[in-house]
């Protein structure tokens, strides 16, 4: 098994549905979370704005259980497969890319 680069900071995650392969959201890992997330089959993830870790659904009850989860070639991007239990976004979306740009 790989290991993830923790060297430059924080892992970019992407987290997509098991089932639908939606991206569902873009957060952040830190090792902490990284082990987190293994151990307990559910993500866990560093707030850059709290600067605090926080697991997915510890307000809203929106868990996420983990299914599979991959590195990139550089082992600094993180994608994760998920269940979602509920909406990933905190607007009550299902996933937070809704906001559609103009071309």
């Amino acid at each position: 098994m790989n290991y993830p680069n923790f060297e430059k900071g924080l892992l970019t995650t992407v987290v997509i549905d098991s089932t639908t392969r939606d991206v569902l959201m873009v957060a952040w890992m830190n090792e902490e979370s990284y082990r987190k997330t293994l151990a307990t089959q559910q993500t866990w993830f560093w707030s850059r704005s709290r600067q605090k870790l926080w697991h997915k659904g510890e307000e809203s009850g929106n868990t996420q259980k983990v299914k599979k989860m991959t590195l990139d070639c550089d082992a600094d991007t993180l994608l994760v497969e998920v269940i979602p239990n509920g909406p990933a976004c905190h607007t009550g979306n299902i996933s937070c890319f809704f906001n559609s740009v103009d071309l």
